[in-house]
């Protein structure tokens, strides 16, 4: 199993982060989007870093054209020395209309043409082929010398693509090298919803598991004390309830018979009442929707849940000093 990580959205904390990833032999750094772009930090990342992979867990695709995140991640992709994982999301409509003030419309159809419209331009750019890309939500066909990169050797990123809805996991086992699941995906829902709508999408392109990498973000935070793990449960009782108040993750709520708690929760979080929010996520839900453990119960946490589900795992919270043990036992997986 492959090991990743968070790496945070301060630009003045990326070359400290990398060197310990690093120096911990950890697979992969994931920049989030919220409050930062994501490629900035990676580009910042890259230059201080060697070996380590660089993804975005997720850049937010509608908020951007194919055209105009191709050429942000074919010059990451060369800069980092081909170490790039473009990770996409779709978000959901309201931020996408208005944060973003772009189109939303049938998210999953249109994430897969997004995805064929990125690997057509980087094809052009690389490849020399010509631009001749034309779907149903996005046209490319304009390329000129002037505006195209030199091509290098890294050839093009591989794609990542957030779902939790099976269309949306469909379209990743059809077009995508990877998918992320999101944190809020138990591992029952995984197994029972994810997997065979991941399978259909191979099917239907062709492909096979081996094809596509399965990383499981999870919520997951380790402790070594009970004050901290106390602190944890906390945060993650809080992010859990958040979560669990958009309707877009109801499916997973109704996989365990808590469907009916997704209203109550989404009228807490209208009503900014945050604390009340949190209370409604009882101990049963909390521990089936995060791993909240020890360092050294951590691998048997990971094993129990998603051992012959992921091909990675992304653990947030480490510290150097009980990593080397923790991170043997998780390689086993």
């Amino acid at each position: 199993m492959k090991i990743d990580t968070g790496i945070g959205s301060h630009l003045a904390s990326v070359p400290a982060r990398v060197a310990a990833a690093e120096e911990a032999g950890l697979d992969c750094l994931w920049a989030s989007e919220t409050v930062n772009d994501p490629f900035l930090t990676l580009a910042l990342a890259a230059e201080h870093s060697r070996d380590v992979s660089l993804g975005t867990s997720i850049a937010i695709a509608f908020a951007r054209n194919p055209m105009s995140l191709a050429y942000t991640t074919n010059q990451l992709q060369e800069y980092s020395r081909g170490r790039l994982i473009v990770g996409l999301g779709s978000q959901v409509r309201g931020h996408i209309e208005r944060r973003f003030s772009s189109t939303w419309s049938r998210p999953a159809a249109r994430m897969r043409e997004y995805v064929l419209a990125l690997r057509a331009i980087w094809s052009s750019f690389n490849e020399g082929t010509p631009l001749d890309f034309r779907g149903e939500f996005y046209t490319h066909t304009l390329m000129t010398p002037l505006f195209a990169p030199r091509p290098h050797a890294m050839g093009a990123p591989r794609v990542f693509l957030a779902a939790v809805g099976e269309r949306m996991t469909e379209v990743a086992g059809e077009v995508a090298d990877g998918v992320i699941t999101h944190g809020f995906s138990s591992a029952r829902y995984v197994r029972e919803v994810t997997l065979p709508a991941l399978q259909r999408g191979l099917e239907r392109a062709g492909r096979t598991r081996a094809d596509i990498e399965l990383t499981c973000p999870g919520f997951i935070a380790v402790a070594d004390t009970d004050e901290k793990l106390a602190k944890a449960r906390a945060a993650l009782r809080q992010q859990v309830a958040f979560y669990g108040s958009t309707p877009a993750y109801v499916p997973v709520l109704e996989v365990h018979g808590w469907g009916d708690l997704q209203p109550e929760l989404y009228d807490c979080s209208r009503r900014g009442a945050w604390d009340d929010m949190a209370r409604l996520v009882d101990d049963e839900m909390l521990d089936t929707l995060t791993i909240i453990t020890r360092p050294e119960l951590l691998a048997g946490e990971v094993r129990r849940r998603y051992g012959g589900l992921a091909d990675r795992i992304n653990v947030a919270w480490w510290r150097k000093e009980w990593w080397p043990a923790v991170e043997e036992e998780l390689r086993k997986l």
